[in-house]
């Protein structure tokens, strides 16, 4: 397990020991490899309003990343792979990847399936690419026959953990009960390995814009109203009724668009819709809108959960009067957070063109500035559901 941050230990690691594995945490940290050597094992909290519980995961053990020698070794063993280190650092685990995949050649191991597990859309891709330029003609032969980049989808939310949440247990890694790993089952090699509530699907593009543009866009369109309203929490944000109702709206507005794109269920999304908005409000797990909302220049960016998911609907015949209104409170949080800029139409005309690249005169372009209007004239969350529903019922031709 390449990674031994939240999602790592709280996560991946952990259905690697559920399914019978000894897991080898590879990190940075020096006291979490230092703590993962003595122990051999760590705690996970599972939160919920109802209350927590406990689970040991057992069977671990860690090398440092630093030590390219052992990291190769660990490779070279092992029966599946998984990273989980963040898209910025993957180029530099890149050499032990590649020092590691040459000693397992050498010992004439069988295929390894390497289970990707980053916010990055087409991660498998983007590693791919990267190792097989450190790689000779002959070796890149091997790896395309030896070796699976599998995606997938991270569903499970895993907060920030505050001291409060260790009680005195540094590895304890406090996260929700949800534990499904939805993976890219085209991308193996060889027989998939069997890990517990590990799901391949075919074809797994559907999967990774269901986790942006429902779970991700509704998470983020929930973190910028409730920072809006002065809401600390998620779950208070979503407690809010006119919030849940934008919220609820936004997300449907994305499933029927993947439902039309991906000729998928529409009840099986909107079944996976209201998990996801009784998820939202486990106030155990304290996650903030500061948090979930963070980096709005990111999550504005044109590919990206808001602007992305505005773009398909618009592609399907859908309307994304919900999916803009979060948008609208993102530009007013992104400008809000540079000293630099200062609220106004004009400066919220740029930031949509400059970061999120859509053009002056666009429908989406104007229907977020017209919500961004909104909020900077402080209209009411119920004034600003009405002018949303407004707007799909005049594009609609009045069918809500």
């Amino acid at each position: 397990m390449y990674g031994g941050g939240n999602i790592g230990r709280g996560f991946i690691g952990a259905l690697f020991s559920q399914s019978g594995y000894a897991v080898t945490f590879v990190d940075v940290v020096d006291a979490v490899v230092e703590k993962l050597r003595q122990e051999g094992r760590y705690p996970i909290r599972y939160m919920s309003a109802q209350g927590n519980q406990d689970v040991m995961v057992e069977h671990v053990t860690a090398v440092h990343g630093n030590d390219q020698e052992l990291v190769a070794t660990a490779i070279a063993e092992c029966d599946v792979m998984a990273t989980a280190v963040g898209a910025r650092i993957l180029k530099l685990i890149v050499p032990n990847l590649v020092a590691g995949l040459r000693r397992r050649w050498a010992l004439g191991k069988g295929p390894l399936n390497i289970i990707v597990c980053e916010n990055l859309l087409d991660a498998d891709k983007f590693l791919a690419g990267m190792i097989r330029e450190q790689l000779t003609r002959e070796e890149c032969a091997c790896f395309d026959e030896q070796v699976g980049l599998v995606e997938a989808s991270i569903g499970r939310m895993v907060p920030v953990q505050t001291e409060e949440m260790k009680a005195g247990e540094f590895l304890r890694v406090c996260v929700e009960e949800y534990g499904f790993l939805p993976v890219d089952k085209a991308g193996f090699r060889g027989d998939i390995p069997r890990v517990v509530n590990m799901v391949p699907f075919e074809p797994f593009d559907f999967y990774i814009k269901r986790k942006l543009y429902i779970h991700n866009m509704g998470h983020g369109v929930c973190a910028y109203l409730g920072d809006i309203q002065g809401l600390p929490y998620i779950y208070e944000a979503i407690d809010q009724a006119e919030i849940r109702i934008m919220v609820e709206n936004a997300m449907e507005e994305s499933a029927l668009a993947l439902s039309r794109r991906y000729q998928v269920s529409l009840e099986g999304i909107r079944l996976h819709i209201l998990d996801l908005l009784h998820r939202f409000t486990n106030r155990g797990l304290q996650d903030t809108c500061q948090r979930v909302g963070a980096d709005p220049a990111r999550k504005l960016s044109r590919e990206d959960r808001l602007i992305g998911a505005a773009l398909l609907a618009l592609d399907q015949g859908v309307t994304p009067a919900f999916i803009a209104v979060g948008a609208g409170a993102a530009v007013y949080r992104y400008i809000r957070e540079r000293e630099e800029l200062s609220q106004s139409v004009e400066t919220a005309a740029r930031v949509l063109g400059e970061v999120s690249h859509l053009e002056k005169g666009c429908p989406l372009f104007e229907m977020i500035l017209e919500m961004y209007g909104l909020f900077l004239e402080q209209k009411s969350l119920t004034e600003i559901r009405r002018r949303a529903d407004e707007k799909k019922a005049a594009d609609l031709g009045n069918i809500i």
